[in-house]
């Protein structure tokens, strides 16, 4: 996509936003009766969906709370990050180094505005509008460069939202994945999940549905094998790529959905 391409502010209530959603989910305030319907319309095929909304949710807080306790890492990139609720990542990350250093993007308007909000209480912390596919403004950004010191390890965060943007050669998941890669140091790590589902009809209704509702502002949802292709040159860390709710859970009787017709999946990959 065109790199630096000056991205609208303007908040469409009109229109459902996937973080919007997302934040219905959770049970945030911070949507309009235009997502919410969306929601409930998603409900009747998927209705495991707010199950597995806050099962992601729950997997990015353990995920970093790993990388921060475990790894070391101080400092977290979360593309896509979507609307801010409870034990954000650089919450999470601080109360293990509070010298963590967190840059949240999305391209959603929302989430600006209650980033700046964030930039009062935190100087550790930046919100930048941004799409996650213009890799170039978002490492060049004056909040990235100021917080990100890419010759140490950062750990960069693809949390539920490759599904919302489409296949392309040069702006695919993959393409994306790769450009990151290349700007980052050895013991970096990639946290990269996404909605899939092994049934095509699945697959294909919410793919529709979504990109209808967002008015062309979605990917598609993929299949395991599709998540696999992007951690190729990674390694993997324990237990691998997995529904994410298996993923290293805070304890044997974690929460399940109840149906299993679309589910996270993904993992944790770390650069050699």
């Amino acid at each position: 996509m065109e790199s630096g391409k000056r991205m609208s502010t303007a908040i469409d209530a009109t229109v459902p936003t996937a973080a919007r959603m997302y934040d219905h989910y959770l049970g945030g305030k911070d949507n309009y009766a235009v997502d919410r319907a969306a929601c409930a319309e998603l409900d009747k095929v998927v209705p495991s969906t707010r199950a597995l909304a806050l099962n992601n949710r729950r997997f990015l807080q353990r995920v970093v709370g790993t990388l921060a306790q475990e790894y070391g890492l101080r400092q977290f990139l979360d593309h896509g990050s979507g609307l801010p609720t409870q034990d954000n990542v650089h919450q999470v990350a601080q109360r293990v180094g509070p010298s963590s250093r967190v840059v949240y993007v999305d391209n959603d308007p929302m989430v600006l505005v209650h980033g700046r909000a964030l930039l009062d209480q935190n100087d550790r912390t930046a919100v930048i509008q941004a799409d996650l596919r213009d890799t170039e403004t978002i490492f060049s950004h004056p909040d990235t460069r100021r917080l990100i010191d890419l010759s140490e390890p950062v750990a960069v965060l693809f949390n539920s939202v490759f599904h919302c943007i489409p296949d392309s050669d040069s702006d695919g998941p993959p393409a994306v994945v790769r450009r990151v890669v290349e700007r980052l140091a050895p013991g970096s790590c990639l946290v990269m999940c996404q909605l899939v589902s092994e049934d095509p009809r699945v697959r294909d209704f919410v793919t529709d549905f979504m990109d209808k509702a967002t008015q062309g502002h979605w990917g598609r949802v993929r299949q395991e094998k599709d998540v696999a292709e992007w951690f190729e040159d990674l390694d993997i860390l324990e237990p691998g790529l997995v529904e994410v709710s298996t993923w290293r859970p805070d304890s044997e009787v974690a929460p399940r959905q109840l149906t299993q017709e679309w589910i996270e999946f993904g993992g944790v990959g770390r650069l050699r």
